[in-house]
């Protein structure tokens, strides 16, 4: 039935906007995964539009594959976004473009009340300002999803599945024409668990969080693999205020990946994902259901950029319209081959490592994440040398 199979729906959180008897909720699952769960099964009249637009429960894109597309290395002239943006600022740049054109911008802020990513609707440039950044947790999409009007103008941005699962929905109720959809290049989703744990220690250390940051510049770009957190003055709104990019802190706390961050190496060694992350993504490189994909141009032909330079996919005329527009205004746009474009970014699913129950489980404990990552990430970098040691063998004899 359609109320079992929805068992195996784990992100996208779409269904719930086209069920008629709105019976599907999302709650955090024991792996800190938003999960739907049928409120009344009995209710449930198997019309199967849950699974129609659930991106999952096909193995095709909801989209035809491409050979018009274009690439670009881009980045926004105002020096402001370019450093409060995890890349280029295209992301925010696109949004304000079309919020400035009448449509509105559904996109994803950080809670810090409810210590999650959650999908909001912004109607003017200053409301979207606090989608500026990266998010490396799941974002709950579905009460902000379910305020889109249809009938109007809407920019939509999410992961690949969020965003395969929206263009199901929008062509079910023939209205393509009114959205334009972006996603990003995707590692993959990490566990709340690890969200909740990893702010928890770090607020031990400094107090109640007020703002918090993924990604942070003040190193520079190649180094941005930094988590900022921080006590803001109750004047200050520091999400409202992109032009706010040199502040004195009452109190900071910042981590980088080069300093052996455990959040990033828990989160880049994919030993807590989502389930649908280790599974045959096929969203990886340039397989996409948007009008266009931006992520971080990283690679050795930016290795010397340090401010930040955004590398954007135009799947469709939409984005190619948009990417002209903007390199016309407020950016710069340069085209490029595609293999410069993905350059540094996932070819393939990420691998589930075998001590990754065994993390949950700890997640779900008072153990803290140091003594966590020693004994269950240094068992499993152990486990695979022999692998490494195969791999690196057959390499040299089939040169």
């Amino acid at each position: 039935s359609t109320s079992r199979g929805l068992g195996d729906v784990y992100k996208r959180q779409v269904c719930i906007s086209v069920c008629p008897v709105k019976i599907i909720s999302f709650e955090e699952n024991d792996n800190g995964f938003f999960a739907p769960k049928i409120k009344e099964p009995d209710m449930c009249i198997e019309c199967g539009l849950c699974l129609k637009i659930c991106s999952f429960a096909h193995t095709d894109l909801s989209t035809t594959s491409r050979t018009d597309l274009k690439a670009y290395a881009a980045y926004s002239n105002d020096d402001n976004i370019r450093l409060r943006c995890s890349s280029g600022g295209i992301g925010y740049e696109i949004g304000k473009r079309l919020l400035e054109s009448g449509y509105k911008a559904c996109g994803v802020r950080y809670s810090i009340n409810k210590r999650r990513a959650e999908h909001f609707i912004a109607s003017t440039p200053e409301e979207f300002q606090p989608s500026v950044g990266s998010k490396y947790i799941p974002s709950f999409s579905s009460e902000g999803l379910s305020l889109i009007n249809r009938k109007e103008k809407n920019f939509v941005t999410g992961t690949p599945c969020q965003i395969d699962s929206f263009r199901r929905l929008i062509q079910h109720y023939k209205v393509e024409e009114n959205f334009v959809l972006m996603d990003f290049f995707c590692h993959g989703v990490p566990s709340l668990l690890l969200w909740d744990k990893y702010l928890s220690e770090v607020e031990s250390k400094i107090g109640d969080a007020t703002f918090v940051s993924w990604r942070n510049k003040t190193t520079g770009w190649q180094d941005s693999w930094a988590i900022c957190a921080d006590i803001m003055p109750e004047d200050i709104d520091w999400h409202n205020s992109y032009n706010l990019s040199v502040k004195e802190k009452k109190h900071f706390y910042q981590s980088r990946m080069s300093e052996g961050d455990l959040f990033f190496k828990f989160f880049l060694g994919n030993y807590c994902l989502n389930k649908c992350c280790y599974k045959d993504c096929k969203y990886k490189m340039l397989n996409s259901a948007a009008d266009i994909r931006i992520g971080d141009l990283w690679g050795k032909t930016y290795a010397n950029e340090n401010k930040g330079t955004s590398s954007v996919i135009a799947f469709t005329s939409k984005g190619k319209e948009l990417t002209s527009l903007l390199a016309k205004s407020s950016c710069t746009c340069e085209e490029i081959t595609t293999e410069t474009a993905t350059e540094g970014q996932m070819k393939h699913s990420a691998i589930r490592p075998w001590v990754t129950n065994f993390i949950f489980k700890d997640l779900r404990s008072d153990r803290m994440l140091s003594v966590i990552a020693k004994e269950w990430c240094g068992i499993y970098q152990l486990s695979i040398i022999p692998k490494r040691v195969l791999n690196k063998i057959l390499r040299i004899i089939n040169r």
